[in-house]
């Protein structure tokens, strides 16, 4: 028997990677619109950004649940049990 996967969407999953998809599904300048913080707008990176969210407990809730709203793989469907 396989136990049940977590209910915790971040689960395993880093703020590295998650900024990073982010990024790349975004883009810095779209990203800084959607979340306007300044690790975002001015002479953005992965590094600074990192710096500033593990430091800023708002912002990387923020960041957290953009990604598992509009970027997080969904989970797939569980077929029917008979």
């Amino acid at each position: 028997m396989t136990s049940p996967p977590p209910k915790d969407p971040l689960h395993g999953i880093t703020l590295k990677a998650i900024v990073e998809a982010l990024v790349a599904h975004y883009g810095w300048e779209r990203l800084g619109r959607l979340i306007p913080i300044r690790c975002f707008q001015s002479d953005p990176s992965v590094e600074s950004s990192l710096k500033f969210l593990r430091k800023t407990p708002w912002a990387r809730e923020k960041v957290e649940s953009l990604y598992v709203a509009k970027v997080a793989p969904k989970p797939a469907a569980k077929p029917d049990q008979h």
